[in-house]
């Protein structure tokens, strides 16, 4: 997947500085870049593998419930300037993270699941994926 020179892509570590803000310094370059999207003078790139990480990152080791997370991550994802290779996957595999008991990356195939086929061994997986192409 190729994508426009101007696009910056992010790493996990600025969107969990930007959104935890545990240290002020990181979290003021988060927030510079962040605010030059939102203002339209950048377009931030942010790939599946990061929203996973964060999930990971932010249910794990912070402890934050998937709710929280789920509707942090969905705002930024909904902000101006801000894009990813499927938005409307990202979204639904954050509300299908809120809804169910599986891993984000399971959400996220089941998310795709919608869209496109999907073979599984796992029967969360297979029953979330046959549920989403109802």
């Amino acid at each position: 997947m190729d994508f426009p020179k101007n696009v910056t892509i992010i790493d996990t570590n600025v969107v969990l500085r930007y959104l935890l803000r545990d240290h002020e310094g990181f979290y003021k370059e988060a927030e510079a870049l962040f605010d030059q999207a939102f203002s339209g003078k950048k377009k931030i790139l942010l790939l599946d593998s990061v929203i996973a990480e964060a999930v990971y990152v932010l249910s794990g080791l912070y402890k934050v419930k998937r709710q929280e997370i789920a509707q942090a991550l969905k705002d930024l994802l909904k902000a101006k300037g801000i894009s990813a290779a499927d938005k409307n996957v990202l979204l639904e595999a954050l509300n299908i993270f809120v809804e169910k008991n599986l891993d984000f990356v399971d959400c996220l195939v089941c998310a795709y699941g919608s869209k496109y086929q999907v073979v599984s061994f796992d029967n969360k997986v297979k029953k979330c994926v046959d549920e989403t192409q109802r």
